[in-house]
């Protein structure tokens, strides 16, 4: 899938594909769930008589201004709760798993929605902070809380969903990823000398990131990574043993914060791709939604569109 596809594709007009009936009486967990994506999903799940939508947030007060909001727009309270989570550190992971498992009597869905796109060398836990927080960190959220969702299939005989939000981005890193070689990857990864942080910007460079999607920024890189671990991920828990739906959604370029953090060129060439070719945060959400409704039939798949898709 280029580049153009992926822009293109954020004019097709996408469903809302919850209701009552699917989300009354659940309990949705939310990563990143303040802002952008992770706040509409949030606001859908309120609306539609979720028993309990928690957010994960770095911020308590970010968290707090969040749940003000869907309170307002959804007239429902004492639904959303704010819990924190930071995805940089392995101790705030598992603090946050073993709240989760021992205080909340059901989790029918984990939506992991927090990332993050830098365009400088950050290292947490011996590691790139972009490679940890949106693979390693991540994949561990997801493996840790895997027994609780296996735990709610069981006891409430329902289909309990691990949905991963990736990006479609991921497949035009491909050269990128080729150069840790076959075996061992982690350790080019995690070596500044071999990484595209995506600071190398020229006219000619912009012409090509649109036209032929030479886009072999970190973000890219670390949402291809993602992908193949999540497939290994949903390989190595079928479905009919676990109970567990395992998918990954590719909501597409969407207005939200997503690179806040990234250096003034990057954000202004985002900017422009996003006001020409951007869908709303709520419209972004609705592919989420559509990863939480599917059925056995996604595990393992990517989502994209509010359809199957696979690319590779």
């Amino acid at each position: 899938m280029s580049l153009p596809q992926i822009l293109i594709e954020g004019f097709a007009k996408l469903p809302v594909l919850t209701n009552a009936s699917i989300c009354s009486g659940k309990t949705y967990i939310v990563t990143g769930g303040n802002s952008g994506l992770g706040l509409e999903t949030a606001r859908h799940f309120v609306r539609c008589s979720a028993a309990r939508v928690i957010i994960t947030v770095r911020s308590m007060e970010a968290g707090e201004n969040a749940k003000k909001d869907i309170e307002h727009s959804t007239g429902r309270k004492g639904v959303i709760e704010v819990w924190y989570l930071d995805l940089a550190s392995f101790v705030s992971v598992k603090a946050f798993v073993e709240k989760a498992t021992s205080e909340l009597d059901r989790i029918d869905t984990l939506i992991e929605n927090a990332g993050v796109q830098l365009d400088r060398w950050e290292e947490t836990e011996g590691m790139e902070m972009s490679m940890n927080v949106n693979v390693t960190s991540t994949m561990l959220l997801g493996l840790l809380m895997l027994p609780k969702l296996q735990e709610t299939a069981r006891r409430f005989e329902t289909e309990t969903k691990l949905v991963f939000v990736t990006s479609a981005l991921g497949f035009v890193a491909e050269k990128e990823l080729r150069k840790s070689g076959d075996v061992g990857i982690f350790k080019s990864l995690n070596d500044p000398k071999c990484a595209d942080m995506g600071q190398r910007y020229s006219l000619s460079f912009i012409f090509t990131l649109i036209s032929k999607a030479n886009f072999t920024t970190r973000y890219a890189l670390t949402k291809l990574v993602q992908m193949y671990a999540i497939r290994e991920f949903a390989t190595s828990y079928p479905v009919d043993q676990t109970g567990v739906v395992v998918n990954m959604i590719a909501p597409g370029l969407c207005s939200t914060g997503l690179g806040r953090d990234t250096s003034t060129t990057t954000r202004a060439i985002v900017g422009g791709l996003r006001a020409i070719f951007a869908r709303t945060a709520e419209e972004g959400s609705r592919t989420i939604l559509h990863g939480v409704v599917a059925g056995k039939e996604s595990h393992g798949k990517l989502l994209s569109g509010c359809k199957i898709k696979e690319y590779v």
